[in-house]
């Protein structure tokens, strides 16, 4: 399915979108080409949203995004535009895809290889080869059937499920229970489990409240396969950029938005610089919740701060930069990091906040397959630990937590970085709630959970303003580069069906 035929209903009509994030780039895009006129306002220096740059001292760091998995979906974006992805960037594929350290002193390579990976899982437990294939097989069909028909087809409202084609389509599915059952089904080893979910991290969930549903990530994961762009996702966030200028889009960045009055035909879009952008229709990409509670007055909220007090938020992170000399020959390009019972970890995220005391955590290493972002003779990489949102972030305690990750990659991985280092930053919950606007500094928006999911998830548009609408992690599909592009057509298809 592709963007409405009648989307040309636009044509002519002057767009303001709040926010150069995925979601927002792909809806100036989409809207730029049937039409509008369109200018996209970016609070910050640089495009991308959380998909922003650090370059410093030699160091060119993906400072969000860093995985690039289904790569279908990029396809499918650019075609619909009558161009394709190797115009803007080329892919790598990762060999192997990712490395897992346990903190027993186990590791595995997962491998572009599926029989490979048969014989991984059947090393760990005997039949969970055989198990591997019918996963997969499950998890193929989920991808297939929920992205054609979930997915790329927005259904904001329950009669939209009320219907023959749904049923026959969702028959089989697991649309209830929790990943973890549904994990449980297959295999019993508990290693097994956690190569079977880690992926649930990428949609700011857990085994335990992350619907059976999301098993289509394995599909993703072992049979599409893991890229890498050259240049990194910011070549990604380049080459749609581009796209977008080449289709009319206005760009205007360092231009935060402090307000939106009026209504559909008569928008004044204010930003603190003094500007005034006035406009036919808005479009936020900005955060949900900082929109509607901080750009909109009280009469013209479609939500209450209670309703997103209530929410369940995926995790903020702790993230640190790190430029050191010489090379880090334990690790890969991507490397996890996982304790052999994580389930402390996730409490500490959604049960009881606080400071993972054992956490479970990723290492991004480009400069083992990009030689462009580090300087010779030194090694890029940053690593990041889910934590919860709305923790107490004071330099001190990201002092504390910097040394006790420091100490843990040297004892779990065998790398030692402390006496390397000649690039640090770090970024934390206060940075993701200041640099993005983010609801309690949560690096992702709203969870995946059951009662967070498909209709359940934000409006595309506002019931309460005429003429404004919304796209980005927070409406449907959801959180994820692939999401959001995706979330940019469903934003643009609802613009056109009610312009």
């Amino acid at each position: 399915m592709d963007v409405a035929p009648d989307i040309d209903a636009v044509a002519g009509e002057s767009v303001v979108v709040i926010g150069g994030g995925f979601g927002g780039l792909s809806t100036a895009c989409y809207l730029a080409d049937a039409g509008a006129d369109v200018t996209l306002l970016e609070k910050n220096e640089q495009l991308g949203g959380r998909a922003s740059r650090l370059e410093t001292d030699g160091f060119r760091f993906d400072m969000g995004p860093s995985w690039y998995l289904m790569p279908d979906v990029f396809e499918r974006f650019f075609g619909h535009f009558g161009r394709s992805p190797d115009e803007f960037y080329e892919l790598e594929r990762l060999d192997p895809h990712y490395r897992v350290f346990w903190k027993d002193g186990d590791k595995v390579d997962v491998l572009p290889d599926r029989e490979a990976n048969r014989e991984l899982f059947e090393e760990y437990e005997p039949g969970a080869g055989e198990a591997f294939e019918a996963y997969l097989e499950e998890s193929e069909r989920t991808y297939n059937i929920g992205m054609e028909h979930f997915v790329y087809e927005d259904r904001p409202r329950l009669r939209d499920y009320v219907d023959k084609d749904v049923l026959r389509y969702s028959w089989g599915l697991s649309l209830l229970g929790k990943m973890q059952g549904h994990v449980e089904d297959y295999f019993d080893h508990p290693k097994l489990q956690q190569l079977m979910q880690y992926t649930l991290v990428f949609l700011g969930g857990s085994p335990y409240n992350t619907p059976a549903l999301y098993n289509l990530m394995s599909h993703v994961d072992y049979n599409m396969g893991v890229y890498y762009p050259e240049g990194g996702i910011g070549a990604v966030v380049d080459g749609i950029v581009k796209l977008g200028d080449d289709l009319g889009v206005e760009y205007v960045t360092d231009a935060e938005v402090t307000g939106i009055e009026g209504r559909r035909g008569a928008f004044a879009v204010d930003t603190a610089d003094g500007e005034r952008y006035l406009s036919d229709l808005v479009v936020s990409d900005a955060d949900y919740a900082h929109t509607e509670q901080e750009l909109l007055p009280p009469r013209k909220r479609q939500y209450t701060e209670a309703y997103w007090e209530s929410r369940t938020y995926a995790p903020s992170a702790f993230l640190l930069y790190l430029g050191v000399e010489g090379d880090v020959p334990n690790l890969e390009h991507h490397t996890l990091v996982l304790p052999t019972a994580w389930d402390g970890h996730f409490e500490q995220i959604f049960d009881d906040p606080a400071w993972p005391d054992d956490p479970a955590y990723y290492l991004c290493v480009p400069s083992e397959t990009d030689d462009t972002v580090a300087p010779e003779g030194h090694s890029n990489l940053f690593a990041l630990v889910p934590v919860a949102p709305g923790l107490e972030d004071t330099p001190e305690l990201r002092e504390e937590y910097r040394d006790l990750v420091l100490d843990d990659i040297a004892e779990n991985t065998g790398t030692e970085l402390r006496d390397r280092i000649v690039v640090e930053e770090t970024f934390s919950v206060d940075d993701f709630a200041d640099r993005y606007n983010s609801y309690q500094g949560s690096a992702l928006g709203l969870a995946h959970t059951l009662r967070q999911t498909s209709l359940l998830r934000p409006s595309h548009e506002s019931d309460a303003v005429d003429g404004l609408y919304f796209t980005g992690s927070t409406t449907t599909p959801g959180i994820g580069v692939p999401m959001c592009l995706i979330s940019g057509q469903i934003t643009a298809e609802t613009v056109s069906k009610t312009a």
